[in-house]
């Protein structure tokens, strides 16, 4: 069990960990810090949190487990705000939905240490973000990535990994590099065609009227195109790289495609079609496996 819980965000995923943490009876106290004093105050009303601290450094102040649930491009802001009473004794994790910049970040600001810091991806989330929808459900039974380096202490990586373990969560461990190529490919740029084609939608006369005929198949593909802007905006320029090299494999397969339907190559269309439905069709029963 821990002590206390210094946590920094107290929006959708800083609270949803607190208040798992709580129900599994792995935190004593939590001290919580949001850069609104209104959500520190509505985590506090609803048992979010249980001490509203003024600052960054303050709800670090006599933790031994710090969470940053902050957007990706806060985080060395962050840790440049609590640094003078980190030390090696805590566990120090994040949320980040990229890791290479968030752990370029930590290695600039935490320096020696950096040892404490576990950057970590719970890959969960809802639709509306804010404390209001925090739920202490929401990480169970969901994959968590841990994306240790060289110098992190492999005691604190153990410990992390109880931690989500502990909340139900299925813990993957790979390098920065991996989980950014891969989130890349399977987050990062189905959210930007979510937003593309729905802008590519409205920005036509008609397309308000288009969007009135739509049905579900039209609503399940665009639901993360609901995303909070500032969050993914900040997610899709820290990740460019790898989502650029993407977004040019998908370009390659949707002019191949154009190509076939331009050409009313029948054979061939059928031929991607079923090749994409059946990798569909796998991933589907693998993820009821788990």
């Amino acid at each position: 069990m821990f002590e206390q819980l210094g946590l920094i965000g107290c929006g959708l995923m800083g609270g949803s960990f607190a208040l798992a943490l709580k129900r599994a009876g792995l935190v004593k106290r939590v001290v919580g810090y949001s850069k609104s004093p209104s959500t520190t105050e509505r985590a506090r009303s609803m048992g979010v949190i249980d001490v509203e601290a003024p600052s960054a450094l303050l709800a670090v102040s006599g933790a031994d487990i710090v969470l940053l649930a902050v957007p990706v491009s806060a985080t060395e802001a962050t840790l440049k705000a609590i640094r003078h009473l980190v030390s090696r004794d805590m566990l120090i994790m994040d949320v980040g939905s990229t890791k290479r910049d968030v752990i370029d970040a930590a290695r600039r600001v935490l320096r020696d240490n950096i040892p404490a810091f576990v950057p970590c991806h719970p890959i969960a989330g809802k639709e509306l973000s804010g404390v209001d929808h925090a739920d202490p459900e929401l990480y169970a039974g969901k994959q968590v990535v841990i994306t240790p380096i060289e110098r992190t202490d492999p005691a604190k990586v153990q410990r992390a990994t109880q931690v989500w373990e502990a909340l139900q969560c299925q813990v993957v461990h790979m390098t920065p590099e991996e989980h950014d190529a891969a989130f890349a490919a399977v987050s990062h740029l189905p959210h930007m065609i979510a937003f593309a084609l729905i802008n590519g939608i409205t920005d036509q006369e008609q397309g308000r009227n288009f969007l009135s005929l739509a049905g579900p198949g039209f609503r399940d593909f665009t639901r993360i195109a609901a995303a909070e802007p500032k969050m993914w905006r900040d997610i899709l320029l820290a990740n460019r790289q790898e989502l650029l090299a993407q977004s040019k494999l998908f370009q390659r397969a949707l002019l191949e495609m154009e190509q076939m339907i331009e050409g009313g190559d029948s054979d061939a269309l059928e031929t991607m079609i079923e090749k994409a439905s059946d990798t569909r069709a796998r991933w589907r029963l693998s993820q009821k496996k788990h």
